[in-house]
């Protein structure tokens, strides 16, 4: 960040990381209605390529590469990010500076016949290029046929609508984000499709060395959303996985605060088989069971695999 109160702002151009820039573009405006964000749009290789699945390249990481090369090359001064695209560890020199609260963190179902997924009719297809969808949908309805279907919200959609699909899944929360949701045809019960980790949160990446900027920063930060990335982070490393393999993992504080639960599933790709498992504590605990509940999913996962 520069003495002129000039904060630059790196994000990729799609509707909705447009409409989370501009969220995180207010929140830093509240805390200093001196500051200017200049928004620096950077396209990167996951926009790129959209014609197959991001896992024959390297996962999500691909949305995420262009941005921490900008802030190591000083372009810009922070980047915004969806944190289910994030992988861990973080590139050296940079960190997360803080997270927003969460966004509701659930599945949508949406369907050209407007037919909800117990409705709809027998070998109907489903376009997703995610592993954990996929596995859970395989799993609910093993008469449906899994096609691929990748690119923004708006390119899912049009692609649904000319016939490329029968239905697809979204994430309600960039529904929401976008002020898109009359779409939607079924809000899909956590319990039964559990949410990817970290779906429904934004996460703000700045260099390490600039610590003005993350005392800014630190004021957005929303404590409660950042044990759950934390637990549910916890999980997918026990695991050692990423976007390639069909695990999930969602987790949230009960009323009190004092008590957290966490809700995971590890499946096959075919969704035959699956291991679905809950835990309930505080937070110290339950930080260390879920690296271990993720440990116990990847050994009935190498056990299993077809």
């Amino acid at each position: 960040m520069n003495r002129e109160k000039i904060i630059r702002l790196g994000t990729r151009g799609s509707i909705l990381a447009l409409a989370q820039a501009k969220i995180v573009e207010e929140q830093i405006i509240k805390t200093d209605p001196d500051i200017t964000v200049e928004l620096r749009i950077i396209k990167t290789s996951g926009d790129k390529i959209t014609d197959r699945p991001l896992q024959e390249f390297g996962g999500k990481a691909l949305f995420v590469k262009e941005l921490e090369e900008a802030l190591h090359r000083r372009e810009i001064d922070l980047a915004v990010h969806s944190m289910k695209d994030m992988e861990m560890p973080l590139p050296d020199g940079l960190i997360i500076a803080c997270v927003l609260e969460r966004e509701d963190p659930r599945d949508v179902w949406i369907s050209r016949d407007e037919k909800k997924l117990l409705e709809i009719h027998e070998k109907a297809r489903v376009g997703t290029c995610s592993p954990r969808r996929a596995a859970q949908i395989l799993s609910l309805r093993p008469d449906l046929e899994i096609v691929p279907l990748r690119g923004n919200i708006d390119t899912r959609l049009q692609k649904l609508a000319l016939g490329a699909c029968d239905a697809t899944l979204l994430a309600y929360a960039g529904l929401k984000r976008i002020h898109y949701t009359e779409v939607i045809t079924e809000i899909l019960d956590p319990q039964i499709m559990i949410p990817a980790v970290a779906q429904g949160i934004i996460g703000i990446e700045v260099r390490e060395e600039d610590t003005e900027l993350q005392k800014i920063l630190k004021t957005l930060n929303h404590q409660e959303t950042e044990k759950q990335i934390h637990v549910e982070s916890q999980l997918l490393q026990g695991f050692g996985g990423d976007c390639t393999t069909p695990v999930a993992g969602w987790s949230y504080m009960d009323a009190t605060g004092d008590v957290m639960s966490l809700h995971g599933v590890v499946a096959l790709p075919t969704g035959r088989k699956k291991l679905k498992k809950s835990l309930q504590g505080n937070f110290q605990w339950l930080s260390s069971e879920a690296y271990k509940l993720g440990q116990e999913f990847q050994a009935w996962y190498m056990m299993h695999r077809e």
